[in-house]
């Protein structure tokens, strides 16, 4: 893939920052003849997955693409940089979204909870009280991870999803966080097809993990009030859910 995605841009002359996707077909039925795979697209500028490959390389690839605009040559070669690659990411988009019907859900976050961590990096130019139009993408960050290996990364991805609370609108985490525990993606058995083929298990009904979020979101709304902090019911609420995230930090 990377020799087709040279060979395309040189074709068209092309200098600069560049991403050429291409789909991976099915292992081929002719005895060693591997996977094939299928030219989509190419965008020209870094694709909305690049923190994916910052994390797995260590680099700045948004810095490299103003220095290639400048004329400076790239500073690492191809081999430097397949010396360099180390661990394993993952990225979830999390969006504005109705997590049924994949639309936009604009309206004002009222309550926002981001996670952080070693290795765990949250793109977003999002805050609680921010407005999400209808003019635009959804997209209320980029939530990437790393981890030695897939098996660990995805872990921290998890841990990190369930430390998000977003309130006001509807968003796409409890999706996330059920993909990343179906045992298809876990084994790394998806495709294409994934969604359709498990509709019925990704279906984001409310889990254990959104519960406990709109408790804490309900329990940290009232904390600026004498009141709500001594109530009866307000102790054991609080207390059930820093349980609850505990024994999750602790699972993880």
């Amino acid at each position: 893939m990377g020799a087709a995605a040279v060979a395309a841009a040189r074709a068209v002359s092309y200098v600069g920052a560049g991403t050429c996707e291409f789909l991976l077909g099915p292992e081929s039925d002719v005895p060693g003849q591997g996977r094939g795979f299928y030219f989509l697209e190419m965008n020209t500028r870094l694709q909305v997955e690049h923190p994916v490959t910052e994390m797995i390389y260590g680099l700045d690839l948004v810095a490299w693409q103003l220095d290639v605009a400048e004329g400076k040559p790239l500073p690492l070669t191809q081999e430097q940089l397949d010396a360099r690659r180390r661990g394993h990411a993952v990225e979830c988009r999390i969006y504005a979204e109705d997590p049924v019907k994949f639309l936009p859900s604009p309206g004002r976050i009222t309550h926002l909870r981001v996670p952080d961590g070693p290795y765990v990096r949250n793109d977003s130019g999002c805050y609680e009280g921010a407005e999400i139009p209808v003019h635009y993408d959804p997209m209320i960050s980029k939530l990437v991870v790393w981890g030695e290996d897939r098996d660990r990364a995805v872990a921290r991805m998890r841990r990190a999803l369930d430390e998000y609370q977003v309130r006001g609108i509807e968003t796409n985490l409890a999706f996330h966080r059920r993909c990343l525990r179906h045992p298809a993606f876990v084994a790394g058995d998806y495709d294409t097809g994934f969604i359709g083929r498990h509709a019925a298990e990704l279906h984001p009904r409310a889990d254990d993990a959104e519960l406990v979020a709109a408790i804490c979101a309900a329990v940290l709304d009232g904390g600026g009030s004498p009141q709500a902090s001594t109530t009866p019911s307000a102790a054991p609420v609080a207390i059930a859910a820093s349980s609850e995230i505990s024994g999750w930090r602790r699972a993880l």
